[in-house]
Formats: structure tokens, sequence, C-alpha cells
């Protein structure tokens, strides 16, 4: 990690979870972070936190679903640290919503999961081509994103937009390559992590830690430039999908 010493990093949704244990990590390594997030209170706890650590933490107030918000966020970066060479796209959100649900939660996700990442990654290109900057984007998606829900009625939106989600970071990789710029991505697709997002325990299902994530993300960053770590697909031990089955079932009053 040592090229990436005083280098700025954006990471989404830094206020708990995947997003807080990144911004450890990075700042730990000696990096400029800056988290995007809603929640002021905990984006100072972590701020108050981190201070002297080899790297520096600094935050701004981001709603996902402001193209305009994420917009004065990259323009402040920009003006007050001169540049971005890391963007960790991690915020996301999951309702419990199937294909005949409620279209507000539909929304929610599809701008919190989808465009919102999408126009950060797109503001952080541009800085990225303007400055000739070797940079790295990450995107924090789901394993629920590759294999499709079976049986889980209230897990299919949330799905699709994973499923949008890695197909946009794919498509994404191969426009940089194409135009040749020294700008890698990274899609990590997490199975099921202790994070604020699990609003309750399915009994049976293993959980991975948040510093499990923020480590695969090192991983990928800490390669060579001539490496390019497209895909991570990280899962608990022994995870399957059968707690989530049971768990969909008993919301549709189905005996299995």
């Amino acid at each position: 990690m040592d090229k990436w010493v005083g280098k700025v990093a954006v990471v989404t949704g830094a206020s708990s979870g995947i997003g807080a244990a990144t911004c450890r990590r990075l700042v730990d390594s000696g990096m400029i972070v800056v988290g995007f997030a809603r929640r002021e209170d905990r984006l100072e706890e972590l701020r108050k936190e981190l201070i002297g650590k080899p790297g520096e933490f600094h935050y701004y107030i981001v709603d996902l679903c402001s193209e305009q918000n994420i917009q004065e966020a990259f323009s402040w970066i920009k003006s007050t640290l001169k540049s971005v060479h890391v963007l960790v796209n991690n915020a996301g959100v999951w309702k419990s919503s199937d294909a005949l649900g409620n279209p507000h939660d539909w929304k929610l996700m599809f701008d919190t999961n989808v465009l919102g990442p999408s126009i950060c990654s797109k503001e952080a290109v541009n800085i990225m081509k303007e400055l000739k900057i070797i940079g790295h984007i990450v995107n924090i998606n789901s394993d629920i994103g590759h294999y499709p829900p079976t049986l889980m009625a209230n897990m299919s939106v949330y799905s699709a937009t994973k499923f949008s989600s890695v197909s946009i970071t794919e498509s994404l990789r191969e426009l940089l390559a194409l135009h040749n710029l020294p700008i890698r991505v990274t899609s990590i697709s997490p199975g099921l992590v202790d994070t604020e997002m699990v609003e309750y325990h399915i009994p049976g299902a293993p959980m991975l830690k948040p510093s499990n994530i923020a480590d695969a993300i090192v991983y990928a960053l800490a390669s060579p430039q001539y490496v390019n770590i497209s895909e991570i697909l990280i899962r608990p031990t022994s995870e399957t999908m059968l707690p989530f089955i049971k768990d969909a079932f008993q919301e549709l009053n189905i005996n299995l």
C-alpha cells in the first residue's frame, strides 16, 4: 500500500459497517480519506477516532439520491484536496420488497445502489482523467448480484440492483480500458456481512465481519498496477441459502 500513501480516497457509506471499516484501514495505510454519508454525528465520531493515525480523515454530508449533492461533494474534494485517486462505492440500502411491492422502496434501492454509485464513478473518473491520475474504483456489490434469489421474493428487487451494479462495474472497466486510462476497476461481492443493513440475525446464517471486506479492498488496491483484480466473491464459510429461504417463507406464511 506504500504507493497510496498521501493519496486521496473517497468512501461512500462511511458512517458504519464496511464503509467505516474501510476508512479505518485506508487511514491506517497513510491515505487521505473523505467519507461520504448522511449521518454527520457518526462521521464526526469517526474523525475523532482517527486523529493521530498515519493518514487523514475528512467527511462530506452526501445523499446518494441527489446528483447535485454528489457533484458538490466532488467539487469540494477537487478544490480542497486537489485530486481523487481511489473511489470505494460502498453505500447501499436493502428494503424487504418483492416485484409487487412498494415502488418507493424500489426507487430508493435503485437510486442508492445503482445510480448514486454510477454518478460517483463518473465524477471521480472526470477528475482522474483531467489530472492524469493512476486510479482505482472499487464497487461493493453482493453475491446475490450473481445468482438469482430463488424462492426469496423479499430479496428480488435488491438482487436486481446488485445484478445491475455488477454489470455496470464490468462495463466501466471495459470502457476505461478501451480509452487506455490507467484506472483499475474492481467488483467485490460479499455474502452476508454483520452490518446495520442486517436488520435481524437469521438463525443458522454465518456472517462476515466488515473488516473482512476492508481486507479484500486493500488486497485489490495493493496489487501491482498491471494487475486488475476485477472480481472478488467472498462468503462466510459454510454459507447456504437455506436459512434465507426459510425466513422468506415465514414472511409469506408458507411452511417449508
